[in-house]
């Protein structure tokens, strides 16, 4: 297996390069850093300095490997003549093993030359028995403890940094998925908003105008295009009240009035009105006890909306029949349920998507109610139970 080519930091092989040019001018000089200038010759200094300048190449890829034999190199390089760019060499190379070594050596190191440290200054102080001999544990001390400290302190600062740019990525992907969400679901409560504002309506003319089309009498296309005029303009209306609210949004606006139950009698009056040629009528039963204590603003809202797409609905797959709408509060929920004749139509009908339904259960489900609908014989019920009390709904 072929290994791939080795190819040092620029900066280590700048550092290597520096210091070993540095070390030869000393040595070229004649500065040394020991005595022991008759126990070998002056050149041999130059060995353990060439070694330190190869370890420098490798000081942040091979950590552990630098520090032992560059040990022994500082170690050789004081048999000698010594030279002060080995030392300094060294020194690098410890600092370089704690910032970029593996965490238990960054954590390991300043540790063991510390101790190191407290061990020379003792069997100096033991041996020479002089005062100068601290001054050995001293010099120690600066060239092992002094630059595995800084690099701890130098790691230690970088993983913080790392750590706190980590936790800002998340903060920004986190609030960046809550904007989405939060685009997502007023995307989605305004297709239900539009749906039930407009729906109603498109319905009506889309079953006035077949029936115009269809039926050759002059009194019946003009009451149907009567009709489909009343319904285009208040369509018509909202839609421009609609676009109105989300063009000013963030911006200061008069209230609008939230539809409520209170307005279910105009609401069956006007679907009245329009289901008429097709043979419907439609009655409220109001089951609430009276002077009981208001419903929330969101249940109100959902509780009208689900009414309004019910009739919606029967206007449009109804058979000819009565429509009822029941709305009963007992035990903290209200209860909605809308019947109506269910069966094969052989008149004028708007065709469906199913988007009704579909927004009728998000309403329910959003404020954590139940919701049911189906075929029951020659009958379709729309049912939907939503909490009543201020408590259930902010839950």
């Amino acid at each position: 297996m072929r290994l791939p080519p080795f190819r040092p930091h620029p900066h280590d092989v700048l550092i290597a390069a520096i210091s070993v040019v540095a070390g030869l001018a000393l040595w070229s000089l004649g500065l040394y850093t020991t005595g022991f200038r008759d126990l070998l010759p002056a050149w041999v200094a130059l060995v353990p300095m060439a070694v330190l300048g190869v370890l420098e190449l490798v000081r942040r890829t091979a950590t552990r490997t630098a520090v032992f034999v560059g040990t022994l190199a500082v170690i050789a390089d004081q048999i000698t003549v010594g030279n002060l760019a080995s030392v300094f060499m060294f020194t690098d190379l410890v600092y370089a093993a704690v910032v970029y070594g593996h965490p238990a050596m960054a954590r390991r190191l300043p540790v063991s030359t510390g101790l190191v440290t407290v061990a020379v200054t003792l069997l100096a102080v033991a041996w020479l028995r002089t005062p100068d001999a601290i001054l050995i544990g001293v010099v120690t001390g600066i060239v092992s403890f002094g630059p595995a400290l800084t690099g701890a302190s130098v790691r230690n600062h970088r993983e913080a940094a790392e750590a706190a740019r980590l936790r800002a990525e998340q903060t920004a992907l986190l609030a960046e998925m809550d904007r989405k969400a939060a685009i997502v679901a007023e995307r989605a409560r305004m297709a239900r908003e539009l749906h039930d504002m407009v729906a109603n309506h498109l319905s009506a003319i889309a079953i006035h105008s077949t029936a115009a089309l269809s039926i050759d009498e002059p009194g019946t296309s003009r009451e149907a295009l009567g009709v489909i005029r009343e319904n285009s303009v208040q369509g018509l209306s909202e839609m421009r009240r609609l676009i109105g609210l989300l063009r000013e949004a963030g911006a200061e606006q008069e209230p609008v009035a939230v539809p409520s139950l209170d307005g279910l009698e105009a609401l069956l009056a006007q679907a009245a009105s329009t289901g008429s040629a097709s043979g419907l009528d439609f009655v409220l039963e109001d089951g609430r006890p009276p002077g009981g204590n208001p419903l929330p603003a969101p249940v109100e809202l959902a509780a009208y909306r689900i009414v309004q797409e019910s009739l919606t609905n029967a206007l449009k797959h109804a058979v000819p029949g009565t429509v009822r709408v029941r709305v009963d509060r007992s035990d903290g929920l209200l209860t909605v349920r809308v019947d109506s004749p269910y069966g094969d139509r052989t008149g004028p009908r708007a065709p469906g998507s199913g988007a009704g339904l579909v927004g009728m259960r998000e309403r329910t489900e959003l404020l954590g109610g139940e919701f049911e609908a189906g075929g029951r014989g020659p009958v379709w019920r729309v049912r939907a139970v939503l909490p009543a009390e201020e408590k259930a709904v902010e839950a």
